[in-house]
């Protein structure tokens, strides 16, 4: 079956001396670094009651949450027997593997944690980083499809992709998929509403806005997303990814429901 060439990009963006510099990890900082400023400029933009400080305690904690519960996730969910026998490879970082439900559990956490220490509200901090962690999720997707991972199935669509860790069989590009769902979509319709008022005080909306659409898009993608080979179908039909998924889904429609409707103080 025809398909598109898989582009020659190499993972390493570029090497100084002898530490090679990778688009993964790049994605990362450029989106962490991205989510700062903007934040930095809603917070002057919209006068909100957090300061630079806070804020930046905030970005702090949520990226050493998102790297601890990004990792821990993934040896949990998705590589517990192999990890078990080489615990010393958990912190082998460079080499990729980590969970994007578990980094946000550990995003949340240090949102928390910054919120009671230093006493500014856990779900304006919550709000901020749901406006902009779709950035981080954009570039982590096209840095998945650079380094010739996380492909989709095997299918017959025009756009089919040879993936050479695919076997060069046709596939979804299913990384560029969850780049434009999970990353474009999700940041323009939160940005575009966080400028109505009404959303943007009723702490939280967006952040079960984020949680909920994030939970449906990743649902939806899955079917098309080859499933991990260590862990391939669970029940026959779903994947892991599902799996971790439908909690957030119904979390995102719980806090929807408490949040939505209830008059602003």
């Amino acid at each position: 079956m025809p398909c598109l060439e898989f582009p020659a990009i190499s993972p390493v963006m570029f090497s100084i001396g002898g530490l090679a510099i990778r688009w993964y990890s790049m994605a990362y900082l450029l989106g962490i670094i991205a989510a700062w400023l903007l934040t930095l400029r809603m917070m002057k933009k919209y006068d909100l009651k957090v300061n630079r400080q806070q804020i930046e305690d905030a970005v702090f904690y949520t990226t050493l949450g998102i790297i601890v519960g990004g990792r821990l996730g993934y040896v949990l969910f998705y590589g517990f027997d192999f990890f078990s026998h080489h615990p010393l490879k958990i912190f082998e970082l460079w080499h990729g593997g980590m969970s994007f439900h578990g980094g946000a559990t550990g995003a949340v956490l240090g949102l928390l944690y910054t919120a009671y220490s230093r006493k500014v509200s856990f779900w304006l901090l919550t709000d901020l980083a749901a406006l902009f962690a779709p950035i981080g999720i954009f570039l982590g997707r096209i840095a998945n499809f650079i380094n010739d991972e996380l492909w989709g199935r095997v299918s017959d669509v025009p756009w089919a992709v040879c993936f050479p860790s695919g076997g060069y069989l046709p596939r979804h590009p299913s990384q560029i998929y969850e780049a434009l769902t999970e990353g474009l979509v999700i940041f323009v319709v939160l940005n575009l509403l966080w400028h109505w008022r009404a959303v943007r005080e009723r702490r939280g909306l967006i952040s079960a806005l984020f949680v909920l659409m994030y939970g449906v898009f990743r649902i939806i993608i899955e079917y098309f997303r080859q499933p991990d080979e260590q862990i391939g179908f669970l029940f026959g039909t779903v994947t892991m990814g599902q799996m971790l998924s439908l909690p957030i889904v119904l979390l995102g429609l719980f806090l929807i429901w408490r949040l939505a409707f209830k008059p602003l103080k």
